[in-house]
């Protein structure tokens, strides 16, 4: 299968979809397309939690807020999986974890050796050589690399004339928190769609304890969200094992005052 994720909304991806569909009958899944936009730490941090439940995938993914500079294609072999996206560094933590560091390959993509989707080859702005918009490499570099990729898999990367192996690309790592054993100097790495203020601070720290101070104010932990009164704020562990900033059927973010980028700070409560 080939997986798709972007920030692109509506109806971007189905030009995508039908340019891997010129190629291939692949089975295409999509993962997310409302991911918040030119927001590359976020999608990098929903990706690495997301990919990893996939079986053997070719992964395209856009989030590109420098389409049409002089920035990379990149592909990355991630043990049997393949990532297809822009070097902005969106890729590397999901491929890590998808495989360790040993098992990973990355390519540059030579991308006026592509082949131009039928259509983009009517494009006013089209040329014989590279993509034929500035403005949309999803459909006019990405997707036909993820098909290229997907045709012969992880193993025969190297066999494709349209990757060379990358000297150097954009790493990203998202950052750590600050830890002892009652205080935890965190930040806030997303918000989700619920409105949950997910910190960097394992949930680990959580462990044990009926309450922690945020900043200052006394705030219950719980193990679910039922945990306190409809309504009411508290502090849980997220299903990707970070603690979360929440409210029982409410928005954890505007409760707590936070935006993604915000520190939080974290201690034992007496």
């Amino acid at each position: 299968m080939i997986t798709l994720t972007s920030d692109f909304g509506t109806p971007y991806p189905a030009a995508m979809k039908g340019v891997i569909l010129q190629r291939t009958d692949t089975r295409l899944v999509d993962v997310a397309h409302d991911l918040p936009r030119q927001d590359v730490r976020s999608a990098a941090f929903w990706l690495r939690e997301v990919l990893p439940y996939f079986p053997l995938a070719t992964h395209l993914v856009v989030v590109d807020p420098g389409v049409g500079t002089d920035r990379n294609a990149l592909v990355v072999r991630a043990g049997d999986h393949v990532l297809v996206g822009p070097d902005n560094g969106v890729l590397l933590p999901a491929a890590r974890r998808l495989a360790d560091d040993v098992d990973l390959e990355e390519y540059v993509v030579d991308e006026t050796r592509l082949e131009a989707p039928d259509a983009a080859r009517s494009i006013p702005s089209a040329t014989d050589a590279g993509p034929a918009s500035n403005t949309f490499h999803g459909r006019d570099v990405f997707a036909p690399a993820a098909a290229k990729a997907h045709e012969v898999g992880p193993d025969a990367l190297e066999t494709l004339s349209v990757l060379e192996p990358a000297t150097e690309y954009v790493s990203l790592d998202l950052p750590e928190p600050t830890l002892s054993a009652n205080r935890a100097v965190g930040e806030i790495l997303v918000v989700d769609d619920f409105g949950n203020a997910i910190t960097n601070v394992p949930g680990s720290f959580l462990e044990d304890r009926e309450r922690i101070t945020l900043d200052g104010e006394t705030v219950p932990v719980g193990e679910t969200f039922a945990s306190v009164p409809v309504g009411d704020r508290l502090a849980t562990v997220g299903s990707h094992g970070y603690v979360e900033l929440d409210v029982n059927q409410g928005r954890g973010d505007e409760a707590f005052g936070l935006e993604v980028g915000d520190e939080v700070v974290l201690e034992t409560a007496d």
